[in-house]
């Protein structure tokens, strides 16, 4: 298997470079993410109209990964709770080695094929869900396990890898390929394979929590007012929708509890 994040950099000597230089040339490649990203947009979109449709039927939607791309998965499942007001039961992420490798890199867990299976089946899993394989050699055997089973009881899957032609597509519905080329650091998927996996599951989650009415204009009015920080942009948020000072907008949350309360309340002209 031809493996671009395996090859060589194309970069030498790195430990003879100056500081600016190794960070001039990180730079370097990072932007080349971006671009790579934009050429997956027509398959991300096809995730994210299966996951909309998913979720609107009492869907779930699954991440499954390991290492960086398990704590990836983690990261963007774990922000939406608190950005768009939904149940940590909708958007789920498992890691190889449980919560424990969330810290603690256990790189030996990826190889048990079955693992992610009995973790699924811990949550019930049903056809209304969908399950993300997240993997990026394309060749974890947690990940791919996991998706092998899932098509063996009719649960949908898509895969986010950062190889092409890997077995990780064999059991993946929708493909996301997302090569990247080299690391800077030979192997190192932490770097510019981790980062095309964030910006893929940021486009995906985003965007379905906004085809799913969490947004309004461009606006978190379901976003959960947990400190202080963000009492403060619902206030602001509130003053702008609304038109109303601050002392009144202040006094509404306080009566309302919740962002979209406030708006829903006042187009109905109830105060």
């Amino acid at each position: 298997m031809n493996k671009t994040t395996e090859q060589n950099s194309l970069y030498r000597n790195l430990e003879k470079m100056s500081t600016h230089e190794l960070l001039t040339n990180i730079n370097h490649e990072d932007q080349k993410v971006a671009q790579a990203v934009q050429q997956s947009i027509d398959y991300i979109e096809k995730l994210v109209e299966i996951v909309v449709e998913k979720l609107s039927n009492d869907g779930r939607l699954f991440y499954i990964g390991s290492g960086t791309s398990g704590r990836l998965a983690i990261v963007d499942a774990s922000e939406c709770p608190p950005t768009f007001g939904v149940s940590r039961d909708l958007v789920i992420a498992l890691i190889a080695g449980g919560d424990s490798a969330i810290r603690s890199s256990i790189e030996s867990a990826e190889d048990n094929t079955e693992q992610a299976w009995k973790d699924l089946m811990k949550y019930k899993i049903t056809t209304k869900d969908i399950v993300v394989g997240i993997s990026a050699s394309g060749t974890t055997p947690y990940v791919i396990g996991g998706l092998e089973k899932c098509q063996e009881n009719s649960v949908y899957t898509g895969c986010i890898t950062c190889n092409q032609n890997m077995p990780i597509t064999k059991f993946s519905d929708i493909i996301i390929e997302i090569p990247v080329g080299p690391e800077f650091v030979t192997g190192s998927t932490r770097m510019k394979s981790g980062t095309a996996q964030k910006m893929a599951l940021n486009m995906l989650s985003t965007a379905v929590m906004i085809k799913l009415g969490h947004i309004m204009d461009n606006k978190m009015i379901d976003m959960q007012l947990k400190n202080q920080k963000l009492k403060e942009r619902g206030i602001n948020m509130i003053q702008e929708i609304c038109k109303v000072d601050r002392i009144e907008a202040n006094h509404l949350l306080k009566k309302h509890g919740s962002l979209r309360l406030v708006i829903n309340n006042l187009k109905n002209n109830v105060q």
